[in-house]
């Protein structure tokens, strides 16, 4: 299907010279005015969220077992408003071409008119413009960007189900899920390999898991807890919507499109029936010792005391995936001796130090504490990372090298505190400060670029780099520490 036979709204942008034809005279001053207006809106739809979320809780908690059977007219304006909200300002616009801006101008006829068309069926779904982002590992990522109204529907449907789903999920699972983020996932395992009696650590990963999904299976497991038919057809719509890719409509067949607002939570209902609850009962009817699971997203690690359990789990796990036509990367996907134990076991057997894993942007590896006592989990950025960030920052700086110290240091500053709140974990400190060495060196030679009549020596550009950049210190506290406090003495799994 070429472009030119979509629907008119994905093909017209909207008429921006409207609005300005409806002003011939100048108004007073109404930025102020505005912004409360806007805020105050925002908050009362937040509000309405709020209060059907609860009335949904509410539900499932009176009826843990039957199908929630009336849903959408929970979708009101005040959801639309909000999930509108919600969304990010400069987002790139979907095949319709409209930003959040434009469909701000007329906010309230435009959600009414999509309010309408959602209750009585006459929405329809838009197909997702395509775009490659690139890997850590240098190929493409395929992205679908949505409509604007696609996004603000499919928002509104995330905040109806996400309290039907979250009294479901497991507890080992963290990825895009409510008031869960990394770094919990992070001290999860750090608490479970620490604390625990871990020999063997699997690191599994689904391969090309959201282009892969079963639509067919991931309706019916929608439809285990869902019963209204109209939010079932909401969802069959986005995912047979296809992609627009160069002019050209590809249907999509299987899988849900990476970067629209509601595959997060489709991925997680889809992998909660396929992953965790058959590893759940794995561990309590195969395995005889310690055994940890942590999930994010299609990454997952696991844990085992004894290996010969490990590799059954592995095997089943392989048999369990391809009933839903998935399988582990083959390259991805291993399983390591890994544990306090570890590094003593390899030396009494002639072997070098443990091998590493990596989860979630950070280098698991084995290490003992400073003054020898012990075994502690080790964890920096992976290096992969570390490059492919500087090599931003030295393209960035070399673009503006002729902007000025002043913005550059400013800008630098920014990314090192962005990089330090992510990365500032215990045992990480080295690699914080050879990151901002290198985040130095490139800004180094940036300035150098910019005239070859002058030199700037090194000592005066530690004296430029200390006025701006934060000098690197740890910020986050020990895993044990704050994993005790999230999970306030009770189980991580349910």
């Amino acid at each position: 299907m070429e472009k030119s036979d979509l629907p008119e709204v994905a093909r017209k942008r909207a008429n921006k010279a409207a609005s300005a034809a409806a002003e011939p005279v100048e108004r007073r001053g109404g930025a102020k005015e505005n912004a409360v207006l806007q805020s105050t809106v925002r908050t009362q739809s937040r509000a309405a969220v709020s209060r059907a979320q609860a009335r949904i809780r509410e539900a499932v908690t009176r009826n843990r077992q039957d199908k929630l059977t009336a849903l959408l007219h929970h979708v009101n304006m005040e959801v639309l408003r909000a999930s509108f909200f919600g969304l990010k300002k400069t987002a790139a616009p979907g095949v319709d071409e409209r930003t959040w801006i434009e469909y701000a101008e007329h906010l309230e006829a435009n959600l009414l008119s999509l309010h309408v068309r959602v209750h009585t069926g006459a929405y329809r779904a838009l197909p997702s413009r395509r775009k490659y982002i690139p890997k850590a590992d240098g190929r493409q990522r395929p992205l679908g960007i949505a409509a604007i109204e696609d996004k603000i529907v499919q928002a509104a449907v995330v905040a109806i189900l996400t309290p039907i789903y979250e009294s479901e999920f497991l507890g080992f699972s963290y990825g895009f899920r409510p008031k869960r983020n990394q770094h919990q996932a992070l001290d999860a395992l750090a608490f479970g390999i620490g604390k625990r009696r871990i020999n063997w650590v699997l690191d599994c990963d689904v391969q090309s898991f959201f282009d892969k999904v079963d639509q067919k299976w991931l309706v019916r497991f929608v439809e285990h807890r869902i019963g209204d038919r109209r939010i079932i057809r909401l969802i069959c719509k986005w995912l047979t919507a296809g992609v627009l890719e160069d002019g050209h409509l590809i249907e999509t067949e299987e899988g849900t499109p990476q970067g629209a607002v509601i595959s997060p939570l489709l991925a997680n209902i889809y992998l909660h029936y396929v992953y965790d609850q058959w590893v759940h009962q794995w561990r309590q009817r195969c395995a005889t010792g310690d055994v940890i699971v942590v999930r994010y997203a299609d990454d997952s690690i696991v844990g085992f005391e004894h290996r010969h359990e490990a590799e059954q789990f592995l095997a089943d796990l392989k048999a369990r995936l391809a009933r839903f036509g998935l399988n582990l990367h083959p390259e991805k996907t291993r399983l390591i001796e890994f544990g306090r134990n570890a590094t003593a076991n390899r030396r009494t057997r002639g072997l070098g130090k443990p091998e590493t894993f990596d989860f979630l942007g950070f280098k698991h590896y084995c290490a003992t504490r400073r003054d020898g006592s012990g075994f502690v989990l080790g964890r920096k950025p992976m290096a992969k990372r570390m490059r492919t960030k500087l090599r931003e920052i030295k393209e960035q700086l070399m673009a503006t090298r002729h902007d000025g110290i002043d913005g550059q240091g400013k800008w630098l500053a920014q990314v090192l505190r962005g990089w330090m709140a992510y990365y500032a974990v215990p045992m990480s400190g080295s690699a914080i400060s050879a990151f901002r060495h290198h985040m130095i060196e490139r800004w180094h030679g940036a300035l150098m670029r910019r005239s070859q009549r002058r030199r700037l020596t090194w000592a005066r550009m530690k004296t430029i780099a200390d006025r701006y950049l934060p000098f690197p210190r740890i910020l986050h506290p020990w895993p044990e520490k704050r994993f005790i406090v999230t999970i306030q003495g009770g189980s991580p799994v349910r």
